[in-house]
């Protein structure tokens, strides 16, 4: 079951006495989405290597893909190690300074999404269809003015109601299966999706899902 870790990650305080280099880009991360309003990094942390100490540029949102530990300092040089599990999501502050260093023999593997600071008008909501969330099988994990997070489970044969996308979405995919989209218009997708599987949905769609082989599961980040 996924948890939030609310990050009190090691929050600096006071100025730092140099410009500090961003989070990301950095070895170890591969960019997966850059667009207006999020960067999504696909990033490892391997054992007994230690990052710069970066100061993170954006607000951040981590989706975990590997039971994982990590040696975390901020700049004052205090560390803690922090136990992470699959599924498991964390929010992280702009501003937020530290080192990271992967202290198990199974590499810390998640998905990292800066949230731009870009601010875009609500849609308008004027469709027939009820908004995609809250719904039957989504637990909210995490409520704030720049996102809200759902874990989302499908389950194989039941199809979701017909509904609408009022917001922009990213989704991390945490299990190996096959989901098919039928759009309002009766056009049909098939989604062949597994564990890290990534991407970014723009609002304003109508369609209804059905899991049709294997399992799928979902971290879903709607961005206000």
């Amino acid at each position: 079951m996924s948890k939030v870790i609310l990050s009190a990650l090691l929050l600096l305080s006071g100025a730092l006495p140099q410009q500090l280099p961003s989070a990301f880009p950095r070895p170890g991360a591969g960019q997966l989405i850059d667009n207006e309003r999020v960067a999504v990094w696909n990033v490892t942390w391997p054992k007994g290597q230690s990052t710069p100490l970066f100061q993170s540029k954006f607000d951040m949102v981590t989706v975990d893909l590997e039971d994982a530990t990590l040696k975390v300092t901020n700049a004052k040089g205090k560390s803690k190690s922090v136990i992470f599990k699959v599924g498991e999501v964390g929010y992280i502050e702009k501003g937020n300074s530290q080192t990271e260093e992967g202290s198990s023999d199974s590499p810390r593997h998640a998905i990292v999404v800066e949230l731009k600071d870009v601010v875009v008008a609500p849609l308008d909501y004027n469709s027939a269809f009820p908004d995609a969330f809250p719904r039957d099988g989504a637990k909210r994990l995490l409520n704030n003015k720049r996102i809200t997070i759902w874990d989302y489970t499908w389950t194989k044969g039941v199809k979701t109601p017909m509904h609408f996308h009022s917001k922009d979405v990213v989704v991390v995919y945490l299990e190996t299966g096959e989901v098919r989209s039928t759009a309002i218009d009766a056009r049909i997708t098939i989604n062949k999706l597994e564990r890290g599987v990534t991407r970014f949905n723009a609002r304003n769609r109508t369609h209804t899902e059905e899991l049709i082989e294997g399992a799928s599961r979902a971290i879903i980040i709607e961005l206000k």
